[in-house]
């Protein structure tokens, strides 16, 4: 048996994918070259064996394999692998691939071929991805279940995206406190399925109100009339829908869990939140976040026109275009001073650079202690005064060497010590506000990783010029 890391594994089925595509291509050109009979020959032997060995080596794949895949293909490219996939495999890939990806692929399918691919989902997948879905598809499909998976769906939709409810789903295996360990396993061993990331039992009264958690290894580790009430734990890590699902991952992360049940305000269990939900949910808000850092409005796909992802990027480059008139109107402020002393416009960057530096480590930090509620009311006066030191420690570390480097190039001691003074002060500016953006960005209910850097890359600039010029002024000319 050959042995493989999944990062490769994941790779080579690119690369084979590709290579089919490519051969796919080749063939259709050449058929486009031939004529008469010649060219319909070549047309039929392009698809039939070429699309059957692509439409084999697909179906070989994992669902998340195929996302990543297709995520990875330009259009055209993307649209003939979809169009390959069998209805039971496309129903999985569409859970897995993003946001903008599963757009694309629902708004290339016919109706029929998507509606064999909806009848394939289960119920969880269809409240996770209902409002993805045409609206008559999703109505047809919607009749067409039964009444308890209509009540499911339709108790989903009230959980906003971001929410524990968003992320939970109804598979649950319970048990009465009362049994015994062997009436428990029985139970386990009559279902024909059990739950994925399955490794408890939730334990209900008659109510379903929930009243512990059974570990399945407890039911191999005790006697069989062992009773439940005493071997589980009556004290778990429960969830409630309405909670965000940040703070979901982070009890995951916290206490390891697997899997943690969902219970509304009277403890009635409602389902449960498994692990692989939870990573789903982390990996898409960093994925989004370090967008949002980056200055895009939301997810983009790689391939999407040209136009699309104008209009995503429209919105941050547009504040950032204000921001860069405003810092020019401050050099313009001292415009007879740089007249003066022409070595001032070559070292102005150099003090915009190391505050906007600085600012943007310590907004690194803040977002992250943010989002693992680590900056509470009473400790962000300390935050402050630590991030003051900080910057004041680094300010004449590095404020003397720029200074001294500049003293020795231009042969002025007196611009030296305006240019160290110049970092210096720009270094305090920068963490005062890199603490101060993203708690008010927070506070107001914004996402702080979203304009945060544009925010503190333009007060960097313009206090930097400011400072700099206005000591030099003062100083100098």
């Amino acid at each position: 048996m050959r042995t493989t890391r999944s990062g490769e594994r994941l790779q080579e089925s690119a690369r084979q994918v590709e290579a089919l595509l490519e051969r796919h291509r080749v063939l259709e050109q050449l058929a486009q070259r031939q004529e008469g009979p010649k060219k319909d020959l070549l047309e039929a032997l392009s698809h039939r064996q070429n699309l059957a060995e692509l439409a084999a080596r697909l179906r070989g794949l994992h669902p998340a394999d195929l996302a990543l895949i297709l995520e990875a293909l330009p259009a055209e490219d993307r649209r003939l692998v979809w169009t390959q996939l069998q209805p039971n495999q496309a129903a999985q890939v569409l859970a897995e691939v993003s946001e903008s990806v599963r757009a694309f692929v629902l708004g290339c399918s016919d109706v029929d071929a998507l509606r064999a691919v909806v009848r394939e989902m289960d119920r969880d997948d269809l409240a996770w991805l209902a409002d993805s879905l045409p609206r008559g598809l999703r109505e047809e499909v919607y009749h067409s279940l039964s009444e308890q998976d209509r009540s499911w769906i339709a108790s989903q939709a009230i959980w906003p995206e971001g929410s524990v409810g968003h992320l939970m789903t109804g598979e649950t295996l319970t048990v009465r406190e009362d049994e015994s360990v062997g009436g428990a396993a029985a139970e386990l061993r009559a279902h024909k399925t059990l739950p994925h990331q399955a490794d408890a039992l939730f334990v209900v009264d008659s109510r379903n109100v929930l009243r512990g958690v059974l570990p399945l290894r407890e039911l191999l580790l005790h006697p069989p009339e062992t009773a439940i009430g005493e071997v589980m734990n009556a004290d778990p890590v429960v969830l409630e829908p309405h909670e965000p699902a940040h703070e979901a991952s982070q009890a995951f992360e916290r206490y390891g869990l697997v899997a943690a049940p969902v219970v509304d305000d009277r403890g009635k269990l409602l389902g449960r939140v498994s692990v692989d939900a939870v990573v789903d949910f982390i990996r898409r808000h960093s994925e989004l976040a370090a967008l949002k850092r980056a200055g895009l409005s939301g997810e983009e796909d790689l391939f999407a026109p040209a136009r699309e992802s104008a209009r995503n990027r429209w919105v941050w480059l547009s504040v950032n275009l204000v921001t860069a008139f405003v810092a020019s109107r401050v050099i313009g402020l001292f415009e007879e001073t740089i007249q003066g002393l022409v070595a001032l416009a070559t070292l102005m960057p150099i003090v915009a650079s190391v505050g906007g530096n600085t600012g943007n480590q310590t907004v690194a930090l803040m977002i992250r202690g943010l989002a693992l509620d680590q900056v509470t009311r009473g400790n962000i006066p300390h935050l402050v005064r630590k991030e003051l030191s900080v910057a004041l420690l680094n300010g004449v570390v590095f404020g003397s060497i720029v200074g001294l480097a500049a003293s020795l190039l231009y042969g002025s001691y007196a611009l030296g010590g305006v240019m160290a003074m110049a970092v210096l002060l720009n270094l305090l500016v920068a963490s005062v506000v890199a603490v101060g953006v993203p708690i008010v960005l927070h506070r107001s209910g914004r996402d702080p990783a979203q304009g945060a850097s544009v925010l503190l890359t333009f007060t960097t600039d313009s206090m930097g010029f400011f400072i700099f010029l206005g000591l030099a002024r003062a100083f100098l000319i």
